[in-house]
């Protein structure tokens, strides 16, 4: 496996009066919890270095309106106020933003595609998801970016529009099309996660662009993150399909 890195800090990407949009980096957890001793989390990052109005608000969650895995990078809004938080929060529950991921993947995908089924807990394992009768309905549009190879084997990079917000979505949807993305150590099987592991030090997932309303304004605010060094790094190890 690779050496770990150190954890880096959250970058401001945008900031007014109304909202913070955080560039998250890999292995910090987004919101605060009695299991999350000893582990950097975006909330009570925000806590220590923010005083804006609801910072401190356990019940609004310092403002945090949606959620990343501990392992995804990228886009995280932040609201500052409560008016703020109300509307962002609806506006993701109404499918109203716009969000872009950057994922690589196991073998050669489609150039374009959607995965739209039913997921949630998995009842023989409560703390894994997937594709269940009765569950929720979920949505993932995606486009082939670049196909690479490494040895004998292909791997796609990808960028993913989830439609809906569920709980590990990308991660499943991937998986249920028999294209699991690279390093992840939850639905890509033990061992191929750990020979994943050899080359790319995560899971190979990035929120990369969030386009939304403004509470305020109600201008479209769209913001980029570029892909990670970590990331980037472990393109190196593949080389192009021509």
């Amino acid at each position: 496996m690779l050496n770990e890195k150190p954890i880096l800090k959250p970058v401001i990407l945008f900031e007014d009066e109304s909202v913070i949009v955080l560039d998250k980096p890999s292995g910090w957890i987004v919101n605060s919890a009695v299991t999350t001793k000893d582990q950097p989390v975006i909330q009570s990052w925000l806590k220590e270095n923010y005083n804006y109005k609801i910072s401190q608000n356990d019940e609004l969650r310092s403002g945090v309106v949606h959620r990343l895995d501990k392992e995804t990078s990228g886009i995280l809004v932040i609201a500052k106020t409560e008016r703020s938080f109300v509307f962002l929060q609806k506006a993701f529950k109404e499918r109203e933003i716009k969000k872009t991921y950057v994922a690589l993947t196991h073998g050669r995908m489609e150039p374009t595609g959607t995965v739209e089924v039913t997921v949630g807990r998995l009842p023989w394992r409560r703390d894994r998801f997937g594709v269940v009768a009765g569950g929720r309905d979920s949505k993932t549009d995606y486009k082939l970016i670049d196909v690479y190879k490494k040895d004998f084997d292909l791997f796609s990079l990808v960028e993913c529009y989830p439609k809906t917000g569920r709980t590990h979505q990308i991660r499943i949807h991937f998986k249920h099309i028999n294209h699991a993305i690279v390093g992840d150590s939850f639905y890509a099987g033990r061992k191929t996660s750990r020979n994943d592991r050899l080359w790319c030090p995560r899971l190979f997932l990035h929120a990369s662009e969030i386009e939304f309303s403004h509470p305020l304004t109600g201008k479209k605010v769209k913001i980029s993150s570029s892909l990670p060094k970590d990331l980037a790094l472990a393109l190196k190890h593949l080389q192009k399909e021509k």
